[in-house]
């Protein structure tokens, strides 16, 4: 009998290995990873440099609190700041996404004394109090976590927006790309009036970038698309390629105080050489430039198969929405071409693969799509 709380409904395969773009089971089976754990696997399965940052630090030190000077963060900090194209901005380093949304939250809060927040239809921030309050999802969010104080207006919807800001306003959270709701891409429009009425209100714009930051969609933010710069980034997922690592960048509007935030584990040792290791080979591996190329060899390759609905997406965040249900086409993909892929609701297949994904792997994808597509719909 097993003594782990049942919340996740699981497949009965058990990666021991993995390399690169992909997987293997404990009897020895090869799968393509085309979701990376949920946007995780940033710069590819045990990364050789990245194994060895980790491995040295492991060597070296690998905890002590924020009581301590921990030069890592600093050097964080700096490239993040450099390769993101925010050298201005502040760094808070905590552990995961949910806990970057939640900070982000309650920076804005500190800042304007202010208690409404505006999120939009098929958000998904996390499951910690403040993070749930401003999700759109009934199911997660618990009695105690009190969301009186959200609204939720439609996404993409300019016109709702500029009512819906308003001077009492605290903070504005949004995803530059909605990941759980379907890879829904925010207009430019939809964000430069987000981001307008937040300065006419003094409300605070939070882009929520734990999915589509990272170089995932072909920018360093996805936001960056829409050339707007929000008041604070959230950040998680791909920041450690696995090790649990989140943090937000803030404004120079913001003052820091000692005590505003805080956080034991947040921008440990180890979490910083992972941090560390990752920018760095984002960089020298032109991983972002890589994320858009294969990006868009893939988004033509969809294109000229056909047979789905919707497709949406930037770079290496792809959905893939049909007119049926699409767990019998997942379970195929897996169990017959052995591939990993996610899902998003009922009808939607989600992309998420490392950003160091080749031509090689993708060709492979679109080959299987093909072949799994032309069955379904016939």
């Amino acid at each position: 009998m097993s003594h782990l709380f049942d919340v996740y409904p699981i497949y009965d395969i058990e990666p021991v290995k993995a390399r690169g773009s992909y997987l293997w089971d404990q009897n020895g089976t090869k799968y393509l990873d085309l979701y990376g754990g949920h946007a995780v696997i940033s710069v590819g399965h045990c990364n050789p440099y990245y194994v060895d940052m980790l491995t040295k630090q492991l060597n070296a030190i690998s905890f002590y609190s924020n009581s301590v000077k921990i030069s890592l963060q600093e050097e964080l900090a700096e490239k993040l700041g450099e390769l993101s194209g925010y050298p201005d901005y502040k760094l808070f380093l905590c552990n995961s996404g949910a806990e970057a949304n939640e900070n982000a939250l309650k920076l804005a809060s500190f800042h304007n004394g202010r208690t409404k927040v505006i999120s939009f239809t098929k958000s998904f921030h996390g499951r910690t109090a403040g993070a749930v309050a401003a999700t759109d999802d009934a199911s997660i969010v618990a009695p105690i976590n009190y969301n009186k104080h959200v609204t939720f207006l439609p996404f993409n919807d300019v016109e709702s927006a500029e009512n819906g800001i308003t001077d009492e306003v605290c903070a504005v959270i949004v995803e530059g790309i909605q990941g759980v709701g379907g890879i829904n891409v925010s207009t430019d429009e939809f964000l430069q009036t987000l981001r307008r009425k937040c300065d006419e209100t003094g409300a605070i714009l939070i882009l929520d970038s734990v999915q589509c930051g990272y170089g995932r969609t072909g920018k360093f933010f996805s936001h960056q698309f829409s050339g707007i710069e929000p008041d604070i980034m959230s950040m998680a997922k791909g920041m450690g390629n696995g090790f649990p690592i989140g943090g937000i960048l803030i404004s120079p509007k913001f003052k820091a105080s000692y005590g505003l935030l805080g956080t034991t584990f947040g921008g440990n040792h180890l979490a910083c050489a992972a941090g560390v290791a990752v920018l760095d080979i984002m960089k020298n591996d032109n991983l972002i430039e890589n994320a858009a190329k294969i990006g868009d060899y893939l988004l033509k390759g969809i294109e000229e198969i056909g047979g789905y609905k919707e497709l949406r997406g930037r770079g290496l965040m792809i959905g893939i929405e049909f007119d049926f249900p699409v767990k019998d086409l997942r379970n195929k993909l897996l169990f017959e071409h052995k591939m990993f892929t996610g899902v998003a609701g009922a009808n939607t297949i989600r992309l998420l693969p490392s950003l160091t994904l080749g031509k090689e792997e993708a060709d492979l994808f679109l080959e299987a799509l093909k072949k799994e597509v032309s069955v379904a719909t016939v």
